[in-house]
């Protein structure tokens, strides 16, 4: 049986509370029944793709006593363990096994997520589908000669089809002060447009940064405030031992660089997914991509107050996915000094759920994109121009020199 998710987050009914602060959204949920979407009906996105062979015996899964099918599926679906970030905030359908001392281990790729809980009885899988968003999946944690993946639906959507994932199914990641029983107090969605010091609450964070300082690994007292948390003597981690026991895992990392990584794309995903619903649904479009464009090219993105550095090789096996123009650049190149990226434009734009957009939305964001590019001439927008211009082979003809 599958446990309530009592401390996802503040919750008045079926209205979730859970706002990114400073930029709140108030777009409602979008008609997931309508023909136009079909949502419960559709899936045709890594997961399901996998599960289709394993119905068929076409491959198989391996458990592990420790750890299930979790170094499998992760094998199977191409998502590298040196993504793995820990998160102990208790915001999940298992959320009793999880706590500081058995944080939840995420692992993730452009279009795949895998959740990983000690003792859980399911693997969590979000998976993103060309068509109708993200979709949920459960794997169960038991021998079996063969396999399969469950279909999550409106249990999950109660949370992650509301205005905080901008009204379609969706992701979204969190930061909350989170006291010794893994309980978040005021949780907000985050991404790049919020500074350090607001993020990674309730997470688990290796990685150096400087003088800068992040809510992670640290716990306060119920009714503690973000000002009494200690963020001094849980900054700059490299080595998580002294936290918890990182055995359980696939690594002991919870990498600074993955988190942030996730943080945007998970966003960046919501933006994607919303302008193709409106545009099947045959309402405006023109805000969505506008606020799409301007998140793709990380308009307000906080400044990096200090170098960030990650301990696991993620910004290398990010980095290493290109793809590259005759110059060798590329959208997954890290900055980590003043900014994530070296060339800000979101790397999603080479997904398969961006490439099957309707064509009226394409064409919508590659106009933006060219006139944002266009309007402020710099060294870096030039850049951007050029990696995209040799790597997106889909572009107007208004693209080409």
């Amino acid at each position: 049986m599958i446990r309530a998710a009592k401390y996802l987050i503040p919750a008045a009914g079926a209205a979730v509370l859970l706002l990114a602060a400073g930029h709140e959204d108030l777009t409602g949920p979008l008609p997931l029944d309508d023909p136009a979407i079909d949502y419960y009906k559709n899936a045709n996105d890594p997961v399901a793709r996998l599960k289709r062979q394993l119905d068929k015996g076409e491959i198989k899964l391996r458990y592990e006593p420790s750890r299930g099918y979790l170094r499998s599926v992760l094998t199977a679906l191409n998502v590298p363990v040196s993504s793995q970030v820990l998160v102990f905030s208790k915001g999940s359908i298992q959320v009793d096994y999880i706590g500081p001392r058995t944080p939840r281990a995420i692992y993730h790729s452009d279009d795949v997520s895998v959740g990983f809980v000690q003792g859980g009885e399911m693997l969590e899988i979000t998976a993103w589908d060309p068509k109708v968003g993200i979709n949920f999946y459960t794997l169960r944690q038991e021998p079996s000669a063969r396999p399969t993946f469950g279909r999550s639906g409106a249990d999950c959507l109660l949370c992650h089809a509301l205005s905080i994932t901008k009204g379609v199914p969706g992701l979204m990641v969190s930061s909350a002060l989170v006291d010794p029983t893994g309980k978040p107090h005021g949780a907000y969605v985050t991404d790049h447009r919020l500074p350090l010091s607001k993020r990674f609450g309730g997470w688990f964070v290796t990685g150096t940064h400087g003088s800068a300082r992040h809510m992670g690994n640290a716990l306060v007292r119920e009714g503690g405030t973000a000002e009494s948390l200690d963020r001094e003597s849980h900054a700059n981690f490299t080595d998580l031992r002294s936290l918890l026991n990182t055995a359980p895992y696939l690594s002991a990392e919870s990498d600074i660089v993955s988190l942030m990584t996730l943080e945007h794309k998970a966003q960046m995903t919501n933006l994607i997914i919303r302008a193709g619903y409106l545009a099947m649904l045959k309402r405006p479009i023109e805000p969505a991509i506008a606020e799409l464009v301007k998140y793709m090219l990380f308009a307000e993105e906080a400044p990096l107050e200090s170098p960030i550095a990650g301990t696991s090789s993620y910004a290398a096996d990010f980095t290493a996915l290109g793809p590259r123009d005759k110059k060798g650049r590329s959208l997954r190149e890290f900055d980590l000094n003043k900014r994530l990226l070296k060339y800000p434009c979101s790397p999603l734009i080479y997904s398969a759920a961006f490439d099957a957009l309707p064509k009226p939305v394409k064409d919508q964001i590659y106009q933006g994109l060219w006139a944002a590019l266009q309007t402020e001439k710099s060294p870096t927008n030039q850049a951007i121009a050029e990696i995209l211009r040799e790597t997106k082979n889909d572009l107007p003809a208004y693209w080409k020199p």
